[in-house]
């Protein structure tokens, strides 16, 4: 008892269930990311770094040197992405809570890269070529790295590659067990599906509208974490 009130202690279950909407709704980015860099970046992927790698190697039998250097470019990036974004995420030791403020700071600057990608597109009208369509490959792949190192931050989840979490659904279906996180999961999964329509619809048909979908989701994400306490560095769970 503080000042003649009772502490309030937080909520668990509420903690993890602002975390795994949060999750969810950047997965709606990663779905239109992927969407646009398949469409208009070389027919890569700029998250799904296990495709490219296959495609990589499909490259080296066919001779198709577009589809290695797309690929090796998408690969470079996210590495980039990774490798600045862990060590952001990292910060604040092993016990920070639901949602540590590393992980916003780490999703302000994937937001602040992806805002750089957008002009990049606008300046191109959509329909980026050569040494353009290079940059902004690897620019959109390093954020989706930066987004990856910022979930994985999380726990055992993520928001940009989801074939782990489809095997657990599919698994706790035939095996009558309910996976951990199993609302989070369904929810990932169908985002992913809704941000890589939005992301196709407005790559093909309306370009300029495409900024709103990659950067609106972590934008919220950012803005309810710093509104909430948990995005600040003095938050506390």
């Amino acid at each position: 008892m503080t000042g003649g009130k009772i502490a309030q202690v937080p909520d668990g279950r509420g903690h993890r269930g602002i975390r795994d909407s949060r999750v969810v709704l950047l997965t709606v980015t990663a779905g239109a990311v992927n969407a646009v860099s398949f469409l208009a970046l070389g027919k890569v992927f700029s998250s799904v770094i296990t495709g490219n790698l296959v495609l990589l190697g499909v490259a080296a039998t066919t001779h198709v040197s577009s589809e290695a250097i797309h690929s090796g470019v998408a690969l470079a990036g996210y590495a980039a992405g990774v490798l600045a974004g862990a060590p952001l995420a990292a910060r604040g030791g092993d016990d920070p809570g639901a949602w540590p403020p590393s992980v916003t700071t780490t999703l302000a600057a994937e937001l602040c890269v992806m805002a750089g990608f957008s002009v990049g597109w606008e300046l191109s009208d959509g329909h980026p070529r050569g040494g353009a369509q290079m940059a902004l490959l690897i620019v959109l792949a390093a954020a989706m790295g930066m987004q990856s190192a910022a979930v994985r931050r999380l726990g055992q989840m993520s928001s940009t590659y989801l074939t782990s979490t489809l095997t657990g659904v599919l698994a706790g279906l035939v095996t009558r067990t309910r996976p951990d996180g199993l609302a989070r999961s369904l929810g990932a999964l169908a985002a992913l599906v809704v941000g890589a329509v939005a992301g196709g619809i407005l790559t093909r048909s309306a370009y300029a509208w495409l900024p709103a979908v990659i950067l609106l989701p972590p934008a919220l994400v950012i803005v309810g974490s710093v509104t909430d306490g948990s995005g600040r560095p003095d938050a506390r769970d």
